[in-house]
């Protein structure tokens, strides 16, 4: 479950990298090459469209990234369970081996 909310974060993360590449700024960006044909074809809102998907995108790696945690944190805690019951397997047995052990001496004498 990890491993698909990373790739989603990932997925997520490279179209939102695209989005800024081609929202037009200052400087002018990617998108003053496709400045003119904007005009041309007529969508004066396309700069509101790409900084509503670009805040979105945002939001949405945001919460990713949050589940992503909560569920890596789910998996640790059953793996520190297993760890101290096996941990706790192995004391029983070390507290076992010496009493056969001072059985065997005991036979041996």
């Amino acid at each position: 479950m990890y491993i698909l909310f990373t790739i989603l974060i990932v997925i997520a993360a490279i179209l939102l990298i695209l989005l800024v590449l081609v929202q037009n700024s200052k400087g002018g960006g990617l998108a003053a090459g496709f400045a003119s044909g904007n005009q041309v074809m007529g969508a004066p809102r396309t700069a509101d469209f790409l900084e509503k998907a670009s805040w979105t995108l945002a939001a949405i790696i945001v919460l990713l990234s949050i589940i992503a945690v909560g569920v890596k944190k789910g998996q640790t805690v059953v793996t520190d369970d297993q760890s101290a019951i096996s941990e706790q397997v192995q004391e029983a047995a070390a507290n076992q081996a010496p009493a056969a052990d001072f059985n065997q001496e005991q036979e041996a004498e």
